[in-house]
């Protein structure tokens, strides 16, 4: 009895052993790639992705970098989520010709694993005021010492090189991908994911609480985690140029609905549009008074169709939309700014059409109303009865009841002051001279 229960725990121990080597084996790196700005919605992808790689007991989170840097603040959630990541994160730069700059160095000196592939650099992360201002020198040192002092903060415990780090802070120094390996600033540099893998795998990773973990990394699945379809379409219009685009037609549409009352579909693509800016802005460093800059333009073009000012009114609504778009996004790279470019591009054709559509409008409100009722008034009758005040007059080929304010004699030429539902007010025509005639 006691030799069967003992090979049943003995089988029972291969079959858990095998289990736990198989699920060891099979574990994935999940990977991720960030070819973008850094802002909120690249901050969201990435703390999905922990979690993801959290709750399929992945190895690692592999993060495939190319970023030109971006916001501040999104780089401190970024790196706060990494830090705290229960899994091991591999910032790697790649493909080659890539680069890692501003808050990308930072995001790439807090992961556990920081690796370069060649022909790629980073640093620059000296603080940029938003809007690319000049900052005076007080404000200057504080910023730097607090972007110095959170950088010191995680590099040290990484085990990097703090001072040449630091440095990339106070003097906008960068690295090449050998530079940057030579200064202790990467742990590795790999033409590929399976040669880092391999060199992954060859010692332990030291964890931000100290900790040691050993990655095996080699041949391990690789399992790409793609953004959702929210944030693909958020991350696109977050695109400054996007956003600026979609404001400037959403405006334009609502402009042509409030003209032409009923036409429905400007008014629906105009909300649309406005909504899709006002979300994807609100995400960003916005000026208000850039938008105000973009509604004034509506006004100038409309009042240069209604008074004749020789395209001075429309050539300022040009300049007001230009410099509206230019300082709609208070950003601090170039990258996440509206291009002289696209705002030129929207701000010519978008005032010239506002122009002519107002144009258009004024002069179809400028003219006499020939239908209906108010047609009528103006015209010259024929009293077909004496008018004593009232009567029938003959007006554009109808006979009409009508009501004099004076006598009127029958055969007498009226015209048409008034329209009260079916009933004529007229008065008696001015007389005309006598025409000779010719022969």
């Amino acid at each position: 009895m006691k030799s069967k229960l003992a090979l049943r725990w003995t089988c029972f121990s291969a079959v858990f052993l095998f289990l736990l080597i198989a699920i060891s084996s099979s574990a994935e790196v999940l990977k991720i790639v960030v070819n973008d700005t850094i802002q909120p919605i690249t901050e969201e992808y990435i703390a999905r992705a922990i979690a993801e790689a959290q709750r399929g007991h992945d190895q690692a989170l592999l993060i495939e970098l190319n970023t030109p840097g971006g916001l501040l603040d999104s780089t401190r959630d970024i790196i706060h989520n990494i830090l705290t990541s229960p899994v091991p994160v591999i910032i790697y730069v790649a493909p080659t010709g890539t680069r890692a700059a501003s808050a990308g160095f930072f995001i790439l000196e807090s992961a556990d694993i920081a690796a370069m592939a060649p022909g790629t650099n980073t640093g620059a992360a000296h603080p940029v005021l938003m809007g690319g201002g000049k900052m005076d020198d007080v404000m200057k040192e504080k910023i730097e010492n607090d972007a110095a002092a959170f950088m010191r903060s995680f590099v040290s415990k990484r085990g990097r090189n703090v001072d040449v780090a630091e440095s990339t802070v106070r003097q906008s120094k960068s690295f090449t991908d050998e530079e940057a390996l030579k200064q202790n600033l990467i742990n590795y540099v790999a033409p590929n994911e399976a040669d880092l893998f391999k060199q992954i795998s060859a010692q332990p990773v030291k964890r931000f609480d100290g900790q040691l973990a050993t990655l095996q990394l080699v041949n391990a699945p690789v399992r790409v985690y793609d953004m959702t379809l929210k944030e693909h379409i958020l991350d696109y219009i977050m695109d400054p140029n996007v956003a600026f685009i979609l404001l400037a037609i959403g405006a334009l549409a609502l402009y042509v609905e409030f003209n032409h009352p009923g036409a429905v579909l400007p008014g629906v693509v105009g909300l649309i549009f406005i909504l899709l800016a006002i979300f994807a802005l609100n995400l960003l460093p916005v000026r208000f008074a850039a938008v105000v800059l973009i509604f004034v333009s509506f006004v100038l073009f409309a009042l240069e169709a209604k008074f004749t000012t020789h395209g001075t009114l429309a050539i300022g609504g040009i300049v007001t939309m230009t410099l509206g778009g230019l300082l709609l996004v208070d950003a601090p790279i170039p990258e996440m700014q509206v291009h002289l470019f696209t705002a030129l591009a929207v701000s010519i054709p978008l005032g010239l059409i506002t122009v002519f559509l107002m144009s258009i409008a004024l002069k179809a409100r400028a003219n006499k109303v020939v239908t209906g009722g108010q047609g009528l008034v103006g015209e010259i009758g024929m009293a077909q009865t004496a008018l004593s005040p009232s009567g029938k007059v003959f007006v554009h080929g109808e006979i009409w009841n009508a009501t004099a304010s004076g006598t009127v004699a029958a055969g007498q030429t009226v015209v048409v002051r008034n329209v009260d539902g079916l009933l004529l007010l007229v008065d008696p025509a001015p007389s005309l001279e006598p025409v000779p005639s010719t022969i």
